[in-house]
């Protein structure tokens, strides 16, 4: 069974990460998909929005260590960090649906989404420095522009994690749904959005995120230090104690 699964629905596309014997850790491969998954749909005058989601307990809980490890070569072509600029420069909006683990790339993906909803049992991580490592995905700009530096801070320096009802009072995510309809829900709200005038739509995503190119070089200076920090002594530390766990 695929690792990402898709379907098309009312002109949404339901992108589902399908891994839930790895608590859907995100390998090379998976990011190459969903990358494609996304520019299949950006061309698709069909699809108007895409839906992001997990399975019921767990909706990412972020990459996968060993594989990422496998390709030591930090780049913009690296399949996460291409799915990441990928995802910048997305023209379509975004809907995600947030159930349990929400790791890493599982929260800072959800900075570049239009409208996110989580249920209880939803947790949050940004655990970037716990590996030695530094934040990904403009996240160290996007967050103090959204919360706060000082918030930011206590989120990104020590990467504890943070439920639902935290995740909505900083605004990461716009409501706490039930467990037992937030699929439907987020859906819904997804199909509303491939309702609107497809061009008013994206040309006012575009003036929201007027700062995308600020973003842009954010996250090409967090590569530079990632990749940096991924080989330092200190990482290799982290992530062999890591993966002995």
């Amino acid at each position: 069974m695929s690792t990402i699964q898709v379907k098309d629905e009312q002109g949404v596309r339901i992108i589902t990460i399908n891994r839930p014997d790895k608590r859907n850790a995100l390998s090379l491969e998976m990011y190459t998909s969903l990358t494609e998954y996304l520019i299949q749909g950006e061309s698709d005058n069909a699809i108007y929005c895409f839906l992001i989601k997990g399975q019921q307990d767990c909706f990412t809980s972020g990459n996968d260590v060993a594989d990422f490890l496998k390709n030591s070569k930090l780049d913009s072509e690296h399949p996460a960090f291409n799915f990441l600029f990928h995802l910048l420069d997305l023209k379509k909006p975004l809907v995600a649906a947030v159930t349990g683990a929400a790791v890493g790339i599982g929260t800072t993906l959800l900075l570049h989404c239009d409208l996110v909803y989580a249920d209880s049992t939803a947790k949050f991580q940004l655990p970037f420095v716990n590996l030695a490592l530094v934040p990904e995905a403009g996240a160290s700009l996007l967050l103090p522009q959204l919360v706060g530096a000082q918030k930011a801070s206590e989120l990104l320096l020590l990467g504890e994690s943070f439920d639902a009802q935290t995740a909505k009072t900083l605004n990461i995510i716009n409501d706490v749904i039930p467990s037992e309809t937030i699929f439907y829900f987020a859906l819904a709200q997804a199909v509303k959005l491939a309702k609107q005038p497809p061009q008013a739509l994206q040309a006012s995503r575009a003036l929201i995120r007027s700062n995308k190119e600020l973003v842009r070089q954010q996250m090409k200076d967090e590569l530079e230090q990632f990749a940096i920090r991924l080989k330092s002594d200190e990482a290799r530390s982290r992530f062999e104690a890591f993966l002995k766990k």
